[in-house]
């Protein structure tokens, strides 16, 4: 076998080779490929699981500031005029039902955005639920605050 034929052998065989590279590439950027869709669905699976965690933490707020102002009303209501006891307390109160508004539409805005895979999320009427009970409450509770 001359040069010329060896340096031919010599091409194929790396041809060849090259060609079983290529496909073990392929598969393996095809399997990278896969895992990194998984780790993005699994991370729109967290935001959506957070997403209901920061829900319910606005939930929380909006109570807190409701029960605040209710306790505000309960130690200032011997403070003469009676009205400005009464009008900070419903302040709070208003600032729970904006909360309660709020939570939901940055709820709902960020679930729509995104898509669910592995976990189920907890659907749109469920948090309008939640927070109109919450907020027909609170107003009971501002209402009932200016009639005592």
């Amino acid at each position: 076998m001359n040069l010329a034929q060896r340096r031919g052998t010599i091409l194929a065989h790396t041809s060849l080779g090259g060609r079983a590279t290529d496909m073990k590439d392929a598969a393996e950027d095809h399997s990278r490929q896969d895992l990194a869709e998984d780790r993005t669905d699994w991370a729109e699976d967290r935001t959506l699981l957070a997403n209901e965690r920061t829900f319910a933490s606005w939930m929380r707020t909006g109570l807190a500031s409701a029960a605040l102002g209710l306790g505000f009303n309960a130690v200032f209501k011997a403070v003469d005029p009676t009205w400005l006891a009464k009008a900070v307390a419903t302040a709070f109160i208003l600032a729970a039902l904006a909360i309660y508004v709020l939570a939901y539409r940055n709820a709902r805005r960020v679930e729509t955005r995104m898509n669910c895979h592995s976990v189920e999320p907890v659907g749109a009427g469920s948090l309008l639920w939640v927070a109109a009970i919450l907020g027909l409450a609170t107003g009971a509770l501002g209402i009932v605050l200016w009639i005592i």
